[in-house]
């Protein structure tokens, strides 16, 4: 099993070798990348808000609810709001989220195209099909940050709302609780964190894809498959990174 698995590994940084070679003309990539960022980035951001909002939401009604000491500040509220949206909840939770829904369109895609021998005709005709496949992905997931944006704001916002209306707190202590204590720096590691998730979303459904053998029955699998380790390695990642930014 080991064995197995070392292969995938290797196999899959090969795959990340050939994306960048010969690359596809850039009047035909302009538009797969359009297209691509229509169907991962567009597509995702309903969901996206609808998700940051309620959270953050919960996370404000939560942290009210178990400040049962009356010396501990009503901004605390606001303060692990903020902490728990931007650190963790928009960047990791949301890939998570994102690993199932652009995970899966990504493999089933690709894969259905393996299935019904597209993949090879692409070959046939002379263009590398990993470049001209996957590589619009990472460029259209560029474009990710700001759906991790979005999901900060609209988190926040929610906290806001539900503490404020639900009579948890004022508004003046909900803001002065977001600007008690910040530190700058973690916008920037909640975005290096973001990117990475970005080109792991990009590359590791598309491998489950495009190396997937079999029918239609083995594409469901496959999407399961690469959800699966899309968010192991998401995970994997956030705990590396996380060592690496905030404990250096």
């Amino acid at each position: 099993m080991i064995r197995r698995y070392l292969t995938q590994i290797g196999r899959y940084f090969m795959m990340l070798k050939e994306i960048f070679n010969k690359p596809t003309k850039w009047s035909y990539m302009k538009q797969l990348i359009l297209k691509e960022i229509d169907d991962l980035i567009i597509d995702s951001l309903g969901i996206v808000a609808f998700i940051s909002f309620f959270i953050g939401g919960v996370v404000a009604i939560q942290t009210a609810l178990n400040l049962t000491n009356p010396i501990i500040p009503k901004t605390l509220i606001a303060f692990a709001t903020r902490q728990s949206v931007i650190l963790e909840f928009a960047p990791t939770f949301i890939s998570i989220i994102m690993a199932g829904k652009m995970g899966s369109f990504i493999t089933s895609s690709i894969g259905t195209m393996r299935v019904t021998e597209q993949i090879d005709a692409l070959e046939v005709m002379g263009v590398n099909s990993l470049n001209y496949l996957v590589f619009p992905k990472i460029i259209a997931l560029c474009l990710y940050p700001f759906v991790i944006a979005l999901s900060m704001f609209l988190g926040i916002f929610g906290g806001y709302m539900a503490a404020v209306y639900g009579n948890l707190t004022s508004s003046e202590e909900f803001i002065t609780g977001l600007q008690t204590d910040f530190i700058p720096f973690h916008i920037v590691y909640a975005f290096i964190k973001t990117m990475v998730y970005a080109f792991i979303l990009a590359t590791i459904p598309s491998f489950h894809g495009y190396y997937m053998k079999g029918g239609a029955l083995e594409v469901g699998k496959a999407s399961t498959v690469s959800f699966v380790w899309t968010s192991v390695v998401v995970i994997l990642m956030n705990f590396i990174l996380t060592q690496l930014l905030l404990n250096a």
